[in-house]
């Protein structure tokens, strides 16, 4: 069973979204680390960079596969976790400690769009 954490957002592209006023901190979800297996790169945008809401900004890479990072929310990058350069397999580690980027919201209505743990948490049992 994956873990899901209470007062996180969640996308059904397996992206988590943490809320602190403008600032969304965007990670994938434990389910998403497990099926990934090993990660062994994260490609990561720049600060200053924009994102769009359902368009990819990145990609995780691991033993089994390669998948886009899809961002929940649109705005600009403000902080990006230089840690994962080094270590990707934080997010094997702790998906929710693992964050890959902090984006300034440019649309908070945005956050409607995405799912609540309990309902992220039936997607991901289909």
């Amino acid at each position: 069973m994956s873990k899901v954490i209470e007062g996180l957002l969640y996308s059904e592209s397996h992206e988590w979204v943490k809320v602190e006023g403008d600032i969304a901190t965007v990670g994938v979800s434990d389910f998403a680390q497990k099926e990934m297996g090993d990660i062994t790169y994260v490609d990561m945008p720049d600060v200053d960079d924009e994102v769009t809401a359902e368009e990819d900004f990145g990609a995780l890479e691991s033993v089994k596969a390669s998948s886009d990072l899809i961002s929940p929310v649109s705005g600009v990058v403000v902080e990006r976790n230089e840690e994962l350069e080094d270590r990707p397999e934080l997010i094997n580690e702790d998906a929710y400690a693992g964050w890959i980027i902090k984006v300034k919201m440019s649309d908070i209505s945005e956050l409607d769009n995405l799912l609540d743990a309990a309902a992220y948490t039936k997607l991901t049992e289909k």
